[in-house]
């Protein structure tokens, strides 16, 4: 039996709909690929929830580029928070990082209280801290569910390693989730290495902004 997660990066609705028919077990949803995606409309987060029928964690990420935050955008982050509190979204995915490169503990555990009961993933804002051992456990300690990281390289297959003994790390106090690059050809790979459970890939083919069913498939298979 197949216990492994699939979670799609989905930047439109179109993408949502055919990773849960293609049998993904959860999508982050987000828009903007081009810049690794931010806060969608309220209007699309809707539209998806109302017409997929597998869990749905929407990014919360006010702007493109770097993690720091001013407080209008950390203000913003929270009201983005609140209203999927509201619509009952089952989970975010959220980071922000302080100018000296490590994980802004403060905001982090004030964003994490608030979304209570949703699921919470920090993202890979992770991959830009100084001292990854370090940040593993800020991020455990605001109480994150979920830590999607590339072990610090473009790719989480080249980051294999270093995500093995950040899990080797957590112990269990934290879900790891590669991201980054992941391919049918090489998550089973990815999952050896690691051990991880949980994947998320955007499973699309180059150049093309919407989801490919076969890719969807082909993962589920070789995770299988």
């Amino acid at each position: 039996m197949n216990n492994s997660i699939l979670e799609i990066a989905c930047f439109n609705l179109e993408s949502a709909i055919i990773a849960a028919k293609a049998g993904a077990s959860r999508i982050e949803f987000c828009e903007d690929y081009s810049i690794g995606g931010i806060t969608p409309s309220y209007e699309d987060i809707l539209q998806v929830k109302a017409q997929v029928n597998i869990p749905m964690f929407v990014m919360i990420r006010p702007r493109g580029g770097n993690f720091i935050y001013t407080e209008e955008e950390f203000e913003e982050m929270k009201q983005q928070l609140e209203w999927c509190q509201q619509n009952k979204i089952d989970g975010v995915v959220f980071g922000i990082l302080t100018t000296d490169s490590r994980v802004d503990e403060t905001r982090c555990y004030i964003l994490v209280q608030l979304a209570k009961p949703m699921s919470c993933t920090f993202h890979r804002a992770f991959d830009e801290v100084e001292n990854i051992a370090d940040a593993l456990e800020t991020v455990i300690r605001c109480g994150f569910d979920r830590l999607l990281t590339s072990g610090q390289k473009t790719t989480a297959i080249e980051g294999a390693i270093n995500i093995h003994r950040l899990m080797e790390q957590a112990s269990k106090r934290i879900v790891m989730i590669p991201g980054g690059g992941v391919r049918p050809d090489n998550i089973s790979e990815l999952k050896n290495i690691t051990g991880a459970t949980e994947f998320h890939s955007a499973a699309l083919k180059k150049y093309q902004k919407v989801a490919d069913r076969n890719i969807i498939q082909d993962l589920l298979q070789r995770l299988d």
